[in-house]
């Protein structure tokens, strides 16, 4: 097999590789206590990571997408409506802290803003689709000039659909002539979202994951000195009968890390509530359950990164065709944070698909908030000779960006971040032919 041999250094700039510690993260920046709330860091079309240029000889033709939605309004009523139910109680018998009191007003503002649009897309969604696609167009504009085709599909859900819109009209904006088709159909959820092709046991695998994190939460969350604050002393014995400290405090948390999806509430923050040690604690265990349910976790068998195996078969069979047609563009696609972290284990992206036992350290060695902002993507750049519209599989190489930082892959290294392709998918193929079965 013919290899090519570039002579070249470079130094990964890995998102995924944080150079603070995760506590020295938040401290620098509390939302990322968020978690999968955490807005895509990358907000603005000239705050481009820079990349390493092709080797010589080479340009990029085509690129494999698969993106999470936009910032979106949170998924239900489950956490503004539940925080608001146990401070109403509290404030109906007269319990609650001046501090209680201005919490209450503003779940009510909070609530009034965001009813009938739990789950939608946000202003800070739109605006981060609108930016990757157009630092897309401006990084790889070999593969999007002129005539070149561009196939997006959404999973069902209206979030993706709008984030797809996003990007692909503002593709359509910088490029008129471009060949887009869009589509968000039952017929393909099987390979682009969850709840549909899993295999049967994925869920009750879950089930036995929520067993681990909720005895967690109810070990680790101390919430006496949040309740302190919102609630008088004198009224603390009877608050706690009826109302679940934990959960509460849980909620204001999640509501807090979410306030980044929207400009309206640029100023405003509900941080000042929860020390840093609070935040730490509460970001750690999101930390685990993201990775127990979902990632490569010895925990839940490693299994959880086949249930995106057809994912992975989908785009390394558009890859295949794009190279056998000579084709230049795209294939995007949108769908959730829950099928782009198992799909970038499964490719074994920098170090995501991290094997560690020990959840008590598992924060010193993987950060979902560098994996799973909202907004997060996967972009699979495929690179042929200059002048070679149709080569051979083995001539052509391959660069993976996770959240628009190059990443490393698990093998057919070349140079820098650039790989054999015909190496690397024959290595992907071989590990979704790999038993997936429980273990037992």
């Amino acid at each position: 097999m013919k290899r090519l041999v570039t002579i070249f250094t470079i130094a990964l700039a890995a998102l995924a590789a944080s150079a603070l510690n995760p506590l020295d993260d938040i401290i620098a920046n509390p939302r990322r206590a968020a978690s999968n709330h955490f807005a895509y860091p990358v907000g603005t079309i000239d705050s481009v990571p820079s990349l390493t240029a092709a080797p010589a000889g080479y340009e990029p033709f085509y690129i494999c997408h698969y993106g999470r939605h936009g910032s979106r309004w949170l998924s239900s009523d489950n956490y503004v409506g539940a925080a608001m139910r146990d401070l109403t109680w509290l404030d109906s018998g007269h319990m609650l802290t001046p501090d209680g009191e201005r919490l209450l007003a503003t779940m009510r503002m909070i609530g009034a803003d965001s009813e009938q649009r739990f789950g939608d897309l946000t202003d800070v969604g739109a605006e981060q689709h609108q930016a990757i696609a157009s630092r897309m167009m401006k990084n790889f504009p070999e593969a999007l000039g002129g005539e070149a085709t561009i196939d997006a599909r959404s999973t069902t859900v209206i979030r993706c659909i709008l984030s797809m819109q996003n990007a692909t009209t503002t593709l359509m904006r910088l490029n008129p002539r471009l060949r887009i088709t869009t589509d968000a159909s039952l017929h393909d959820m099987h390979y682009m979202g969850w709840g549909y092709g899993e295999d049967t046991l994925a869920n009750p695998i879950r089930k036995q994951m929520d067993l681990i994190t909720d005895s967690l939460y109810a070990t680790r969350v101390d919430a006496s000195r949040f309740m302190r604050q919102i609630v008088r002393d004198d009224m603390m014995s009877v608050a706690l009968e009826h109302i679940n400290a934990g959960k509460l405090m849980k909620n204001i948390f999640d509501i807090a890390g979410n306030l980044q999806s929207h400009h309206c509430y640029d100023n405003f923050t509900l941080y000042h509530l929860f020390t840093t040690d609070e935040l730490f604690t509460l970001w750690k265990l999101r930390n685990i359950f993201w990775y127990t349910h979902w990632a490569n976790a010895p925990q839940n068998g490693n299994r959880m990164p086949f249930i995106e195996r057809a994912l992975l078969h989908d785009m390394i069979e558009k890859c295949d065709s794009a190279i056998a047609r000579g084709e230049r563009g795209a294939s995007l696609r949108f769908g959730h944070e829950s099928c782009l972290l198992p799909l970038a284990c499964l490719m074994e992206l920098d170090d995501v698909n991290y094997d560690g036992d020990d959840l008590d350290t598992l924060h010193e060695h993987w950060q979902d908030y560098n994996i799973i902002p909202k907004g997060c993507n996967i972009q699979m750049v495929l690179y042929r000779p200059i002048g070679n519209e149709r080569p051979d599989a083995e001539d052509v190489l391959v660069k993976v960006l996770l959240n628009e930082h190059e990443a490393k892959l698990p093998d057919g290294h070349v140079a820098g971040p650039y790989y054999n392709w015909e190496e690397l998918s024959h290595y992907w193929i071989h590990t979704l032919s790999r038993p997936t079965a429980w273990p037992e």
